[in-house]
């Protein structure tokens, strides 16, 4: 037993920290969920824990609550198992505070232990152990009464609900989900929206079982009486069929009504968006329902051209959208390289010989054109400035002129199409060739009359450094906007510089640390550092080597690096946001104190109606989601959750994405959020026109969430059509697609 009163005081102020019963079925988690132990000084009852007799080889669990509470939730229930020592009840309350009134209590001993479980599973033990996990999911629910009288009453029932899903982690219930299985009923994996409903309903349900005699015996036995008070009247407010209408009502509210139940898709949009007439329409066609736009690229300029595209089209079509806008936050980066000369590469299809097998294909449109039509891949896209060169184009015309080396180019038209504002020609090209901005096109038909065009807009190459395993990386301090050139200072192929303009990095990092670049496809390790240099030796890269450029992503997983909640960009931003978005994208919160802050800027604002959406990128946020949740339910705004698996990843492990996704899904289920599933969705698809495998089922794993988002790619309209089939592809009718099977006479 607990050998003095003080023990057994510091047990109940600090709920689920011994509650050890594995012979009951119940034990709890070494990794505890339930992160709100908050003693509200209130009368309420007191969680679970653990009072164990060695002398006697024998344990109890026992459930406090307090002796001045005399509300409708007063629970007096003591059980005894098969005639065991019931005496330890009594010794065991002497050391428990006056305060607290013992009001479930279950022994048992260790030797008849296999025996005893066996033969009490089957007699009715089982509606003992499910009104001890009701007993200990009321205690948790007191236990944070405080904290839920302050969450948004929108928000209340969700924060319970909460508490309840957490509580009920706190415990390891493999072998109760077990009993329940093997009695027909439901294992309560699928009570995660519901959690103290579906509980209640199986305990009623046994109840009546039990009530017709199928475990009298045991229910007769001395000091085995049980009555386990539950309130009707509050069990209405968390009904089954109410916590279903609260959940979809928060999805409606933050992602828009969804058609026929339909999980809504999200598309990354930038510049090209702000460029191309049709793009937006196109996207919206095919099943996009929401645009995001990343604050970290692009002005407000760009991003209102490309919110005015997406609600007249929404308008035209009747197709209802939303924007998210994604603050940019204090993710660490690379810096700006300077661009390169504006000339591309074109080349043709060769065999192992060198020989041509099929010419490239070149888009010629005018300036403002857009994109040309979806049925067509071109390998490359040119603008051309000169109306009376394209009017007068013909298929069949030829088109010359001299590239960026001098050497003559020669173009075959061969297909003349219509577009939104304007006239499109598909031109074959036979050679390689290198064609920069201001290049001259001659056109020469069969009338031999001469017109000239001239290539404009070409978009400078991206400057970035090539590193393989070995090299060094030197990370130098540059806090201008100004675009640097790479390798500026050394010439050796295997040492490298590039800028990152973040203080924090240069702040914090200390030697033999881990760190990432571009979502982990580079890693290093950190061997030198000072106020304004950091050298990284390069572990793992490509084999022919990776590149980094401009704006890639830095993550040091092991750092302890103290991140602002809001920068002074993102407080810039946000009232762009509020009034041109429908919800605003918070990057790398960690902690309830950055929701705090976040919190006090739309108050200050007045930003009541403004979606809010977490993104989980990193260890802390994971680890903390639950109390960043019930603090962000403090405020009306409509909530929900990205997962942001690509810095997941990498600040997590690999190993450990698909086992935290998974709990961060459940975590927001029981929450009653929206969930978005994001990153490297169909990466393939969006970059080569060819999904993977993987991708696909990667997709299927994606139904669970309430939104889906795919990124920027030369083939997101493919993309879009592919994952909306996807999502929506079920077997409605195993009819047709399974046969009866018919044994030969």
């Amino acid at each position: 037993m607990f050998t003095s009163q003080q023990t057994v005081r510091s047990h109940v102020l600090q709920p689920l920290n011994l509650l050890d019963c594995q012979h009951y079925g119940l034990s709890l988690r070494k990794v505890t969920l339930l992160p709100c132990r908050i003693f509200t000084g209130k009368s309420g009852y007191h969680p679970l824990f653990l009072a164990e007799n060695r002398s006697l080889n024998s344990h109890q669990i026992v459930c406090g609550v307090s002796k001045k509470n005399d509300g409708p939730e007063s629970i007096s229930s003591r059980v005894c198992a098969d005639n065991l020592q019931s005496n330890h009840l009594n010794n065991s309350e002497k050391y428990i505070n006056d305060d607290v009134e013992v009001v479930a209590s279950i022994s048992s001993s260790e030797p008849e232990f296999p025996q005893s479980f066996e033969r009490l599973a089957n007699q009715g033990r089982l509606l003992d152990k499910l009104e001890a996990v009701y007993l200990h999911i009321l205690a948790a629910e007191q236990w944070n009464a405080m904290l839920l009288e302050q969450c948004y009453r929108q928000y209340s029932a969700s924060a319970t609900n909460l508490i309840h899903y957490l509580a009920l982690k706190c415990l390891d219930i493999e072998r109760l989900k077990e009993d329940l299985s093997a009695s027909g009923l439901d294992s309560l994996e699928k009570s995660h929206a519901h959690v103290l409903a579906s509980l209640a309903a199986v305990i009623q349900m046994l109840k009546q079982v039990d009530s017709d005699g199928m475990s009298e015996k045991v229910r007769t036995c001395p000091g085995s009486t049980t009555k386990l008070f539950i309130d009707k009247q509050r069990m209405e407010g968390l009904a089954v069929s109410i916590m279903k209408r609260k959940a979809s009502l928060n999805h409606e509210l933050l992602l828009g009504p969804s058609e026929d139940g339909r999980t809504h898709i999200m598309v990354t949009v930038g510049q090209e968006a702000a460029e191309s007439e049709d793009l937006i329409s196109n996207l919206l066609k095919r099943g996009t329902t929401i645009f995001r736009i990343n604050c970290a690229h692009g002005n407000h300029s760009i991003w209102s051209e490309i919110i005015g595209r997406a609600k007249r089209s929404s308008q035209m079509l009747e197709k209802p959208c939303r924007i998210l806008m994604d603050l940019a936050g204090p993710k660490l980066r690379t810096g700006k390289l300077r661009g390169g000369p504006c000339v591309i590469k074109v080349s043709p299809k060769k065999d192992a010989y060198g020989s041509v097998t099929y010419p490239a294909q070149i888009w010629l449109s005018p300036k403002g054109s857009g994109p040309p039509p979806n049925h067509l891949a071109p390998d490359v896209t040119l603008c051309i400035e000169g109306q009376e060169f394209l009017t007068k184009l013909r298929i069949g015309d030829t088109v010359k002129f001299k590239d960026a080396r001098g050497k003559k180019i020669v173009l075959k038209i061969s297909k003349r199409l219509h577009v939104f504002s304007g006239t499109g020609f598909i031109a074959e090209c036979s050679s390689t060739a290198y064609i920069q901005s201001g290049t001259k096109l001659h056109i020469k038909n069969d009338k031999n009359k001469l017109s000239i065009g001239q290539v404009i807009a070409i978009p400078p190459v991206e400057r970035f450094v090539r590193l393989r395993v070995g090299d060094l990386l030197t990370l130098y301090r540059n806090s201008s906007e100004e675009e640097d050139e790479p390798n500026s200072e050394y010439n050796d192929a295997h040492m490298h510089r590039m800028p990152c303009s973040s203080g924090w990095l240069f702040d914090s990092v200390k030697l033999g640390d881990p760190i990432a670049f571009d979502d982990g496809k580079i890693w290093g390790v950190i061997k030198g550092t000072s106020m304004t240099e950091v050298v990284v030796s390069i572990t793992h890269a490509g084999q022919n080597g990776t590149k980094l450029g401009s704006d890639k992503s830095i993550n040091i997983p092991e750092s302890d690096i103290h991140f602002q909640g809001l920068t002074s960009k993102d407080l810039m931003d946000l009232d762009f946001v509020a009034a041109h978005a429908d919800m605003a994208g918070v990057s790398f919160v960690r902690d309830t104190s950055d929701i705090v802050v976040l919190q006090q800027e739309l108050s200050k604002r007045n930003y009541k109606n403004l979606g809010i959406v977490l993104k989980i990128e990193t260890k802390s946020g994971f680890e903390k989601l639950p109390l960043m949740l019930l603090e962000a339910m403090k405020s009306p705004n409509p909530l929900g959750v990205m997962i942001a698996r690509g810095d997941l990843a990498v600040e997590c492990g690999w190993e450990r994405l698909a086992d935290m996704q998974d709990e961060i899904i459940s975590i927001c289920y029981a929450a009653h959020v929206p969930v978005i599933w994001a990153t490297q969705v169909l990466e393939s698809l969006l970059k080569s026109g060819v999904p993977s495998r993987a991708e696909i089922s990667d997709v299927a794993c994606a139904r669970r969430a309430n939104c889906v988002m795919l990124n920027k790619g030369k083939h997101v309209l493919e993309g879009v059509t592919t994952l909306d089939t996807l999502l929506q592809c079920k077997l409605t009718n195993p009819k047709e697609n399974f046969k009866p099977i018919i044994f030969p006479g």
